[in-house]
């Protein structure tokens, strides 16, 4: 099941099986306190894309929901994606000279 979130002035994710609407953005400020306060999410990994963008995953500490937000240099998030059922998998140490 999606959650219908809505941030501020108008930000919201409206998802179904057949099509997600378009990502709705505001300031990362913002979006992480609408997800805390809301859902108890915190972020659990972060990574960087090629073009300086931060890809966020916030989850409950018990996985029972999750976000994805990318972030812009410029400080605006996008809710790029939101369910249930986070589940978080053992980091395995990947062999470099493979």
């Amino acid at each position: 099941m999606w959650k219908i979130l809505a941030l501020g002035a108008g930000l919201a994710l409206v998802s179904s099986g057949a099509a997600m609407a378009q990502p709705q953005c505001d300031q990362r400020d913002s979006v992480l306190q609408v997800l805390q306060q809301k859902y108890k999410e915190q972020p659990v990994a972060l990574g960087v894309t090629h073009n300086g963008g931060l890809v966020e995953v916030l989850t409950t500490g018990n996985g029972t929901t999750w976000s994805i937000i990318v972030t812009t240099p410029q400080g605006m998030s996008c809710l790029v994606a939101a369910g249930e059922g986070w589940k978080a998998m053992q980091q395995v140490a990947m062999d470099p000279e493979a």
